[in-house]
């Protein structure tokens, strides 16, 4: 049977993030997609024009609707945006047992915010702690345990409850991008050159689907993180083929497949 994998998050009507992104994410590594969708934006490559909060009962009765019916591998977590909405999803999660990806979507690539500042404190009590792995970019990290060096930063939301976290550095500067595992038993850096592209749109969501499909594979968690940072970087590569809108573009999910 193949490989199954549920994201819980928002659409984005440009299809360059969100649940476009991870849907495309599962099918570039072979597996099959399941979606929640929590809101609904206008959004585009330049900007988020409109959001469309789903209703919470809504949101849990797709995810029991999914869990009910498709033995799902590993879930993925991204836009969830209020206190009652994360709460919701934790509920209607608590008796999943499997792999969970929590990617804690703060700010569209256009500088749009899609989690209330009253949300964060819910997000570290409700599903932190749940998180198989936590996938925060270095704006993400400070919001959720303050500004410092990033090493000390993953502790902290070790100490939150995620069981690994994986420390992006896309926002950070130099020639090198370098992503920093850390778990109770391994620190390890993901190392990649810096690609000069302005098509970097969704790659956050891209990064947490890719690694939610391997940890579906049965895929050990440091061995999911290294074949998904691998492929990310070559998606990142590939972005500028696509030629998608006029603002921050799409990497290419498929680059692997289309010629």
């Amino acid at each position: 049977m193949v490989a199954r994998a549920l994201t819980i998050a928002g659409s984005d009507s440009g299809g360059g993030a969100g649940i476009q992104a991870d849907l495309k994410a599962f099918s570039a590594m072979g597996v099959y997609g399941a979606s929640a969708v929590t809101a609904v934006t206008a959004q585009n490559t330049r900007s988020v024009t409109a959001i469309h909060p789903i209703p919470d009962d809504v949101v849990a009765a797709q995810i029991e609707a999914v869990l009910d019916d498709i033995q799902i591998d590993a879930i993925k977590i991204g836009m969830l945006g209020t206190p009652s909405l994360i709460k919701t999803v934790a509920h209607a999660l608590k008796d999943y047992t499997g792999p969970i990806i929590l990617d804690p979507v703060m700010v569209a690539k256009s500088g749009a915010v899609l989690l209330a500042d009253e949300a964060v404190d819910a997000l570290k009590a409700e599903l932190v702690g749940r998180a198989t792995l936590l996938t925060p970019n270095l704006p993400e990290a400070a919001a959720l345990v303050g500004a410092g060096e990033v090493g000390v930063q993953a502790d902290a939301l070790l100490k939150l409850g995620a069981r690994a976290v994986l420390m992006k550095g896309g926002h950070a500067d130099g020639a090198m991008c370098e992503d920093l595992f850390v778990s109770a038993n391994s620190t390890r850096t993901f190392t990649a050159v810096r690609i000069n592209t302005a098509n970097t749109h969704g790659t956050g969501c891209s990064l947490s689907s890719a690694i939610a499909a391997g940890l579906a594979q049965s895929e050990q968690l440091e061995t999911a993180v290294e074949k998904a940072h691998g492929w990310l970087h070559q998606a990142i590569r590939a972005a500028d083929e696509l030629g998608v809108g006029r603002g921050h573009g799409p990497v290419h999910h498929f680059h692997a497949l289309w010629s």
